[in-house]
């Protein structure tokens, strides 16, 4: 696998300083949970998993979950166990590439059963997201995941979700978080990634955010998603990688607020029927949120239909001028601070040697810019089949 494969070869030439590098699923966890980038959610009930999954890679898609838990009914769950053990069993006989796939499941004992009843076509599995994630509920989960590694000899990952009321309640959610990073440390091999639940985070409120706000205009969500930053995304070895809430809008309503995309960067690259299809799908929101995601140390978006995964996929490579920056903080050592390539900051080489290091495993998977070229090309790029 490799990002914007499905462009053109001679445009990927133009748009790329360093194009990205391929992976796959046996990788490095550091190197997958950051090159998962947009992981697309889909009911375990679509009566065409195996033809959607297809699809999906052909599109850029590199990171799916199939949903046994709250994307179907309670009624639903024995039929979507069976559709998803066959459509998996189908996909495997075909032997097509496929992009990262993992089962987000309701209870432990669904994962051993699931990994039973696909026998050989298994191995499609990355690993299984792990909802409602507590120190309390969390080991039987992970416990239950060993246990299926162990049996068939598969590396299957976990991906906690942080979604619970623990979570979100002030009172208990500090408390909540240090025992699930404890309970994370102890099986720190098999986590690739946290995921965060915002869904959830804002029913606990009665809330939810609508498409022309972020999920940092909703306070009360905001200021649980900056404390499991604080507790499980720290740069000091101890922290994962924390993903991005769901963006879940993919239709244009009333507006009540400007669009979020500046004219500008579109009109100098003469491209002003995009943005008007970005605003009309209200994409200019997702855009505006996977900024702020980047800006509070969340790699990667939760996203519910294919027209997402092209923005996602573009702000996540990254620009010449970044790349400048921290390679010139990484050949320094011993500290300092000197002028960036591009004349317009201080770089210091110890305080932004973290998010230098950061942002180089984000260039091995994406790509580096090519100098001149914005996300308004990449998005036209990346979107256009």
């Amino acid at each position: 696998m490799r990002h914007f494969d499905h462009i053109d070869a001679a445009r990927r030439k133009l748009l790329f300083h360093r194009h990205p590098r391929p992976f796959d699923r046996h990788d490095d966890p550091a190197v997958l949970a950051v090159a998962m980038g947009a992981t697309l959610y889909s009911p375990s009930t679509r009566p065409a998993i195996a033809d959607d999954v297809e699809r999906a890679a052909r599109r850029g898609v590199m990171s799916m979950v199939l949903c046994l838990e709250d994307a179907i009914g309670d009624d639903e769950v024995a039929a979507g166990e069976s559709n998803l053990v066959g459509q998996l069993r189908a996909l495997f006989e075909r032997g097509t590439d496929v992009p990262l796939l993992f089962v987000r499941v309701r209870d432990a004992g669904q994962i051993g059963d699931l990994v039973d009843r696909l026998g050989d076509a298994a191995a499609l599995v990355t690993g299984f997201v792990l909802p409602k994630f507590t120190a309390a509920s969390g080991g039987a989960f992970l416990d239950a995941l060993e246990d299926a590694a162990t049996r068939t000899g598969l590396r299957l990952l976990a991906m906690p979700v942080i979604e619970s009321p623990e979570a979100v309640y002030a009172e208990s959610r500090t408390e909540m978080l240090h025992d699930v990073a404890r309970l994370l440390a102890k099986h720190r091999p098999r986590v690739l990634a946290v995921r965060i639940g915002a869904t959830d985070m804002s029913a606990a409120y009665g809330l939810r955010r609508p498409p022309d706000l972020t999920i940092y205009d909703i306070r009360p969500v905001a200021g649980v998603i900056c404390d499991v930053v604080n507790i499980l995304g720290r740069a000091d070895g101890t922290g994962y990688v924390v993903t991005g809430p769901v963006w879940e809008y993919f239709s244009a309503g009333e507006r009540m607020f400007k669009p979020q995309l500046r004219q500008s960067p579109f009109e100098a690259q003469r491209a002003a029927p995009l943005r008007q299809r970005l605003i009309t799908s209200d994409l200019d929101g997702l855009i505006r949120e996977v900024h702020l995601d980047k800006a509070n140390g969340l790699i990667g978006k939760t996203v519910i239909h294919p027209s997402h995964v092209a923005a996602v996929h573009a702000l996540s490579v990254v620009t010449h001028e970044e790349y400048c920056d921290a390679a010139d903080i990484l050949g320094v050592s011993g500290g300092g601070a000197m002028a960036s390539a591009y004349a317009n900051k201080m770089n210091e080489a110890k305080p932004h040697r973290a998010w230098a290091q950061r942002l180089m495993l984000r260039a091995r998977v994406f790509g580096v810019a090519a100098e001149g070229v914005t996300f308004v090309e990449l998005l036209e790029a990346a979107g256009s089949r």
